[in-house]
């Protein structure tokens, strides 16, 4: 039985657990609920529970543990020459295997037996059902893809036995614990609690998880490379060394960073005015019809996939903007060379703006719409006009959190990577004119990370020391955001 039929079954003897709660507390309290310390919902939960976590719980932890004992018995019965090869070689030996018994279990009862029989190439008919393999299967291969087979089918049956079992113990357990002063409300809100607790410490670990992870490898990359070369040089170059050569390149941040910077500041130019306004507009002046309308309209572009903002820069904008120079150059001067490349700064940037604008747009109209009401009247009663109003009470009310809003959006802005690719270029350059191509911090991570490497080298550790960078950037963007909001924010009554 697969994992998920599993969980189902389990799913349904909580259900049924569920309903006995109920029938039996009824039954205790003789039709009289008032009597009972907790009401009948809470007793069926109660016994659904016992019914439904352990069992879970169960099959988690078998699920984590059995492949790695699977594992370790499987390497077990190698012979001894091929247990004594070195790491890398028993891995892939291993991994051979594991191909094997996946292909194996396509194979019908017919082709296994042609196989077992000697009378059928297994690689060729692996190969038939879509699991190429590297070379041709020797005897204790497929004598070890047979017993990880057959040892992963006995893990699933005792598992789902165990589980079931389980299930249908702690839910009788459950049901009997159901008595006319039992607190089961206080139990199941435990629970509850105990999952609430749970789901946010996962938030937290994962990102100290992450954290922790980029620290690492980051740390193995500063080993190799000085902390002062990376953070202060001006020049990335990071040749990969060849056949007899001692040089590893240079990993200067400077460039990477200020084309991550200058880009986003170009997107927030773009931005921020139109988005504002934007968001102005259908707060203090656009009907509720034209409300409706538009603001589900302008937050449609926060769901299209960056990837098609730099298909659209790529084949649109950049020679759009690329022939205009030229037009424009040529009335000017009589030569129709472009002064804008077609991959440029101002490419990725007017791009990045646009798939900005809904953010800015978004949030800060929930905030102008948050500044009470009273506030407007006030103004408007004293005489004020509407365009009054917003410059010298909305927005001066609204202002911490509109900040806030911003800053969030640059550190969106700071993360981007399809639309630097495809509008930007990948060139590390130190210059200042928008109008030739930069690249950023995440493009470089996504190069250095392309390709099949092995993460013992500074070529592709540097990407950790860029992810370690960047997170820390965008994590100072949020916090500064955060002490806005918090340290500027106007309490009304």
């Amino acid at each position: 039985m697969s994992v998920s039929l599993l969980l189902l079954c389990v799913s349904v003897i909580g259900a049924f657990a569920f309903v006995l709660g109920r029938v039996r507390a009824a039954a205790l309290s003789g039709g009289r609920s008032s009597s009972m310390h907790s009401r009948l919902g809470y007793h069926g939960a109660y016994a659904a529970i016992w019914a439904v976590l352990p069992a879970l719980a169960l099959v988690c932890v078998w699920s984590i543990a059995s492949p790695e004992v699977i594992d370790g018995l499987v390497v077990k019965s190698f012979p001894e020459e091929v247990k004594a090869l070195p790491r890398a070689e028993l891995n892939l030996s291993y991994g051979m295997v594991r191909s094997i018994a996946h292909g194996m279990r396509l194979l019908n009862g017919q082709e296994l037996a042609e196989v077992a029989g000697g009378r059928a190439d297994l690689q060729l008919l692996l190969a038939q059902k879509g699991v190429p393999l590297a070379i041709r299967p020797t005897g204790y291969m497929i004598d070890a893809a047979n017993k990880y087979n057959s040892m992963r089918e006995i893990s699933r049956i005792v598992m789902t036995i165990s589980a079931i079992l389980l299930s249908l113990l702690c839910a009788v357990y459950g049901l009997r614990a159901i008595a006319l002063r039992f607190r089961a409300r206080n139990r199941v809100e435990q629970v509850i609690l105990g999952a609430l607790i749970v789901a946010s410490s996962i938030a937290v670990l994962t990102t100290v998880g992450i954290v922790i992870s980029m620290l690492s490898e980051a740390a193995r990359f500063f080993g190799m490379v000085p902390a002062k070369e990376f953070f202060f040089g001006t020049v990335w170059d990071p040749r990969f060394t060849g056949a007899g050569s001692q040089t590893s390149g240079t990993f200067g941040l400077i460039p990477l960073l200020a084309g991550t910077i200058y880009i986003g500041l170009v997107a927030m130019l773009f931005a921020v005015p139109i988005g504002l306004f934007a968001a102005i507009y259908m707060a203090e002046y656009a009907s509720a019809r034209v409300r409706s309308i538009a603001k589900p309209m302008l937050e449609v572009l926060a769901g299209i996939p960056t990837i098609v903002y730099g298909f659209f820069a790529l084949v649109t904008v950049g020679p759009f903007l690329r022939d205009m120079s030229a037009e424009i150059n040529g009335l000017m001067t009589g030569s129709y060379t472009s002064f804008i490349e077609a991959q440029s700064v101002l490419t990725a940037g007017f791009v990045m703006g646009v798939m900005l604008i809904p953010y800015v747009s978004s949030l800060s109209d929930d905030i102008i719409m948050a500044v009470p009401r009273s506030l407007r009247d006030g103004s408007l009663g004293l005489g004020a006009t509407r365009s009054e109003t917003v410059k010298r009470v909305l927005l001066p009310a609204a202002l911490p959190g509109i900040v806030g809003a911003l800053l969030m959006t640059a550190s969106r802005a700071v993360g981007e990577t399809m639309i630097v690719v495809l509008a930007a270029g990948v060139a590390a350059r130190m210059q200042f004119d928008p109008f030739e191509p930069m690249t950023t911090v995440t493009v470089k991570i996504v190069n250095q990370l392309t390709g099949d490497l092995e993460f013992t080298s500074p070529q592709t550790l540097v990407a950790f020391a860029l992810g370690i960078t960047l997170f820390c950037l965008t994590l100072c963007l949020n916090v500064y955001a955060l002490y806005i909001v918090r340290r500027y924010r106007e309490q009304y009554e």
